[in-house]
């Protein structure tokens, strides 16, 4: 059983181009808020710690991992997946532009472990990564995740 439970309501496919890193960040935290799983305090944790220290949630070229602290405005552990078709640059300096990102909201520290071990396997995945990136619908991104 996938420790990746996603449906398609918690999955972005965006086209948009040449958005700001706050706007990218207001995507990849939408379906979140919208759902009320995460505050907008949430982001906005985010959207400060990026203004403090950089793009600390960009792992790898191609894919950024967005989190914040559990007290920053979590109501229930809930990933969302974002697919920017044309790229984003988070200014990152290391890692170019983002394609992937998992925003990850966790209700402590320690119940996520085994959520990121399953992202790690997926990151490590470069076809699936692509798979993902190349998806035109939210089915064919949930399922290529359910694998992990």
């Amino acid at each position: 059983m996938s420790i990746l439970k996603l449906t398609g309501d918690n999955i972005v496919i965006s086209t948009e181009q040449n958005l700001s890193v706050d706007a990218a960040l207001e995507i990849t935290c939408s379906k979140l808020i919208e759902s009320g799983k995460v505050e907008q305090s949430y982001l906005e944790a985010i959207q400060q710690k990026h203004k403090d220290i950089g793009a600390y949630y960009v792992l790898a070229p191609k894919i950024a991992m967005p989190h914040a602290r559990p007290e920053d405005g979590v109501n229930e552990a809930c990933l969302q997946v974002t697919v920017f078709k044309n790229g984003v640059d988070l200014e990152s300096e290391d890692n170019g532009e983002v394609y992937f990102s998992i925003t990850l909201a966790a209700m402590d520290s320690d119940s996520h472990i085994q959520t990121i071990m399953a992202l790690s396997e997926l990151f490590q995945n470069d076809d699936d990564i692509d798979a993902i990136i190349a998806a035109n619908t939210n089915k064919e991104i949930a399922d290529i995740i359910a694998k992990y």
